[in-house]
């Protein structure tokens, strides 16, 4: 928010500068972003009258003028400008003058034609972007004075950022009101000076939708000429708080809004029928606004309407069709409270975000609409006459906000700022505030004003005293704590150990987001019960995830639309699962990976191979490890709706699932139109805490032997159950087991797979010799023929 700061020092005038009056808005939660001049710098410009004007007797376009700027001769000046007028108060640049971008102006010859100087448009002057012409001064301009003095430009601007809770210092009012605090100053309100009615007239106010605006103001003003221009003073601090002059009436209604921070708005009264109705639209109900747009409202948008038509968007923006044009004479102004909820997210729904708007989402004092109305009436009146009405008001009390009582606590003030405040100055902070206040025992009770939304509770008179009273004199305290070492088992799995392994693998660490959309939660569903989001930020983010890999598959596709064609992802994160038998959410840690393309990065000392279910397979396995008892887990094949049938597995640790593996199902690749060969993972991170300590174990000296065994087995008995079966049945000289061939095909029934098998054996107390091994591999073999039916192959 722009604010003129010699009218800001109008109201309040502490005896401090620019800066540090910035400063003390910036201690206080008012950040101030800059300050600047209110015009670019210029100097050797003064008042003047044009006396006469001729033609240029060598060029068309021009005039020569006699201006008057209060010497003993007048300047001769050639001008071109079209609406210069004899009798005309103008801004003159005198020879030797300096205007913006250091454009100096000089004694010269035009067209043969001597000029002694220059007469400015408001934009050559820095006061406006652009210019039709140049700039008409009124007709009461002292002759001779300097613009810079006449204008009151030795001015600067501040621009404060307020956050969304300090909506009450939208204002010259609400920042004179801190101002006066901080300084412990009295504000200088201006006059609210009551106009006296001269005419019968009202409009009739009807409001149906009475929770959303529980007050609203109108006033009939007849007889005005829109015609008049408004005064230099009050364009000034329109333009030096970024608003442009737009006519006199609009002008008046934005001073309001800048001075009390109350929106209002004009209608012509000839264009409204018969009455004002304050309603929610009807359905499709369209309205042509004051930007040139049209608009087709929803139910839920408070609209003012007349008995035919809506006018305007309640609190966002007026109609064009019954806006103040030149040939209005008569007006219905109107002044209103609405509820912040009932506007909060209209404008932004529309496309819109207006002054009006932007104040009543922060909520504006439900008290002020009739000062409004009697001030905007006075300057109205003031600068282009009228007669005035009564001011018609309809309030619904029981809609209206209440302000609670609030108890401060003498001693909670000291716990939560640490320092004491004297009683009488937290008083006088609380009063000048304009808070109400009532003694009690243990300390007051305390009312906010009616403009003060953001105070609810105790803590937030305690802000409001720390603020005003310093935060640079709350002493500074150096925290005290007992700093604890924390306990890790030594056996503990290492996530952050684990995410090394996997980027040295290849892998790269991705965060996403935890909201999904509908869709994506239904296609990557496992079954568990999704949590929808009460007030999401877009339907694309409305759904919590259930698991990462949705999360994963976005990443791969934003990498696969920028030419990515290897992509290796992962990612750790919680899950949010809805439990079924109580309102509780249910959030796990999880580890995830997603790669697709190919093994190695582009080379040419090998064959770019796609990765396959046994990269990823392998991957794991290395992770595992880093328990210490890498042989409690094992994959089972199982299906899984997300994953391809027959090319999934669960994930077991001492036989309990844990996660999935597999290649993400073809239904889904062509949804998403992702390439083939995209495979996933996701384990638990919860069950791999319980790893095991690695223990050294002696080398033995004696020479390890070697026996390969080529194995007939059924086509659906499985390597690990295999593998477990030799395990559980082998001797204490079974060192390591090694699988080096599968085979199917020529000479092997159709139902049967021949597997090849090395069993390495070593004793650590002799040699082995053949007769014990033979006994192991018979005791081996034995048991593989009795459990699996597995044989040796002839």
């Amino acid at each position: 928010m722009l604010i003129s700061e010699s009218w800001l020092r109008e109201w309040v005038n502490p005896p401090i500068n620019s800066q540090t009056l910035a400063d003390q808005l910036t201690m206080a939660g008012l950040e101030v972003d800059g300050i600047h001049p209110a015009t670019v710098d210029f100097s050797g410009v003064v008042v003047g009258e044009v006396e006469s004007i001729e033609k240029h007797p060598n060029a068309d376009k021009l005039n020569i003028c006699q201006v008057n700027i209060g010497e003993d001769e007048a300047l001769q000046i050639v001008c071109g400008a079209k609406n210069v007028a004899n009798n005309m108060r103008v801004a003159v640049a005198t020879v030797g003058a300096i205007l913006p971008e250091n454009f100096k102006i000089k004694k010269s010859k035009l067209r043969g034609e001597l000029s002694q100087g220059m007469i400015c448009s408001a934009s050559e002057l820095g006061l406006a972007d652009s210019s039709d012409g140049i700039m008409s001064l009124p007709v009461d301009a002292p002759i001779g004075e300097n613009i810079r003095q006449y204008f009151a430009l030795d001015d600067t601007c501040i621009d404060i950022d307020l956050t969304p809770d300090r909506g009450d210092c939208l204002s010259i009012a609400g920042v004179a009101r801190e101002i006066g605090v901080l300084n412990e100053l009295s504000v200088n309100k201006p006059d609210n000076k009551i106009i006296a009615a001269d005419i019968d007239h009202q409009i009739p106010i009807e409001i149906t939708a009475k929770q959303a605006c529980p007050r609203y103001c109108s006033r009939v003003i007849e007889g005005i000429n829109v015609h008049v221009t408004s005064p230099i003073w009050l364009q000034e601090k329109l333009r030096r708080s970024g608003i442009r002059s737009l006519g006199v009436v609009v002008d008046v209604t934005n001073y309001v809004l800048l001075e009390l921070g109350q929106p209002m708005h004009a209608f012509d009264l000839d264009k409204i029928a018969e009455k004002i109705e304050v309603r929610f639209a009807r359905d499709q109900e369209k309205i042509h606004l004051l930007n040139g747009d049209e608009v087709e409202c929803t139910s839920d948008t408070l609209v003012i309407a007349d008995k035919d038509k809506a006018l305007a968007l309640a609190g966002i923006m007026g109609g064009s069709e019954t806006a103040v044009s030149d040939q209005t004479t008569d007006i219905l102004l109107e002044s209103a409270f609405f509820n912040p909820l009932a506007i909060t997210g209209k404008a932004r729904h529309y496309g819109l975000h207006t002054d009006s708007s932007h104040r009543f989402e922060r909520g504006v004092d439900p008290k002020l609409q009739e000062k409004a109305i009697e001030r905007a009436t006075a300057l109205i009146i003031g600068i282009c006459g009228g007669r005035a009405a009564e001011i018609n008001t309809v309030v619904s009390e029981n809609d209206l906000p209440v302000r609670q009582n609030i108890n401060l606590r003498r001693a909670q003030i000291n716990r939560v700022l640490g320092v004491e405040i004297a009683d009488d100055r937290v008083e006088e902070i609380l009063e000048r505030l304009e808070m109400s206040l009532n003694p009690t025992p243990d300390g007051w009770q305390v009312t906010a004003p009616s403009f003060r939304f953001d105070i609810e509770i105790e803590v937030d008179l305690i802000e409001e005293l720390g603020r005003i009273y310093g935060y640079e004199r709350i002493p500074t305290a150096t925290p005290v704590s007992v700093d604890l070492m924390q306990h890790k088992k030594e056996t503990a799995f290492d996530l952050y150990r684990a995410k090394l392994l996997l980027a040295d693998l290849g892998y790269q660490e991705a965060i996403t987001y935890t909201f999904i959309s509908p869709e994506m939660a239904k296609l990557f569903s496992l079954g568990d019960q999704s949590i929808a989001l009460a007030n999401p930020i877009s339907r694309d983010m409305s759904v919590m995830r259930t698991n990462l890999i949705a999360g994963l598959v976005q990443a791969m596709q934003h990498n696969k639309a920028r030419q990515q064609d290897r992509v290796w992802l992962f990612e750790t994160g919680l899950n949010f699962i809805a439990n079924a038998d109580s309102e509780d959410l249910i959030q796990k840690q999880r580890l995830a990976g997603l790669i697709t393309g190919t093994t190695n990065e582009e080379q040419w000392s090998q064959a770019n191979n796609k990765v396959d279910f046994y990269d990823m397979k392998g991957h794991l396995e290395a992770i595992f490890q880093l328990t210490g008892k890498p042989d409690a887990y094992s994959f089972v094949a199982k299906s899984y709706p997300i994953l391809h049938p027959g090319q999934s597995a669960a994930i077991l640790c001492d036989q309990q699932e844990i996660g999935f593996i597999g290649l993400l199902h073809p239904e889904i690749e062509r949804k998403l139109q992702l390439p083939a060969g995209t495979y996933v993972f996701e384990i638990s991170i919860e069950k791999l805490q319980d790893g095991r300590l690695p223990a050294f174990q002696t080398l033995s000296k004696y020479p390890e032997i070697r026996r390969d065994l080529a194995l007939t087995a059924n086509s659906d008995t499985t390597y690990n159950e295999i593998h477990a079966c030799i395990k559980a049945h082998s001797p204490e000289i079974l060192q390591d087991i090694i699988l080096f061939d599968v085979y199917t095909g020529e000479h092997i029934d159709a139902d049967k797979k021949s597997v090849a098998l090395s069993l390495i054996m070593q004793d650590k107390a002799e040699t082995l010799t053949d007769e014990k091994i033979d006994a192991a591999i018979q005791h081996i073999l034995q048991h593989l023929s009795n459990q699996l039916s597995v044989t040796l192959r002839d």
